[in-house]
Formats: C-alpha cells, sequence, structure tokens
C-alpha cells in the first residue's frame, strides 16, 4: 500500500524558515517526479515544487529564491526547504508521487504552515 506521509508544519512568524518533509512508502521512489503543492482556505491548490527522477526541479514563480525541493532516494522522502516565509504562503502543504510516463498519482494528507507574527 502506498503512503505519503507529510511532516514539519507548524506556526513560524514571517521571515522565518521551514522544512517540510514527505516520506513515502509502497513504492519504488526512485521511478517518481515528487511535486509539493499547498491550498489555501477558499482557494484552489496551486503547484509550488517539482523535482523528476533525476533531480531536476522547476518551481512556481512566486517561490523562487525562497522554496527549494530536493530528495533523498535512499530515504524514499521529498523536502521542501522554505525561506523567508511570508503570511501568504500559509497553507495546507501536499506532497504527491506521479510514476514515471504514467498519470498514476499518490497524495499524502498535507500539513498545515501558519505563517502569522
Amino acid at each position: 500500500q502506498v503512503q505519503l506521509v507529510e511532516s514539519g508544519g507548524g506556526l513560524v512568524q514571517p521571515g522565518n524558515s521551514l522544512r517540510l518533509s514527505c516520506a513515502a512508502s509502497g513504492l519504488t521512489f526512485g521511478f517518481y517526479t515528487m511535486t509539493w503543492y499547498r491550498q489555501a482556505p477558499g482557494q484552489q491548490r496551486e503547484l509550488v515544487a517539482t523535482i523528476t527522477s533525476s533531480g531536476g526541479t522547476d518551481y512556481a514563480d512566486s517561490m523562487k529564491g525562497r522554496f527549494t525541493i530536493s530528495r533523498d532516494n535512499a530515504k524514499s522522502t521529498a523536502y521542501l526547504q522554505m525561506n523567508n516565509l511570508k503570511p501568504e504562503d500559509t497553507a495546507v502543504y501536499l506532497c504527491s508521487a506521479r510514476l514515471l510516463r504514467t498519470t498514476t498519482t499518490y497524495w499524502g494528507q498535507g500539513t498545515q504552515v501558519t505563517v502569522s507574527s
């Protein structure tokens, strides 16, 4: 059974940092593109960053320079380092895993990030 478990969210003040983790199990991690999304209350889910099986990365324009996505295939875990957080970054952050050259996608339950003073 495939599971994606996000962790690392919490309440932080503006300007601070958080590192989110997405631990995968039940799949061959190296065959999956990992993507972080976020969804704020009343808003559509938006893509934050993605990392391919070979390590190629892409980011939403508003996250470039502040967020960094990475992966550790040995630990079957993807990460999202978020720096200089802003109140508008408040959202539930979810990770997904998409099998190479297919549309097969798995989702985690999400972790809440709240940026507030």
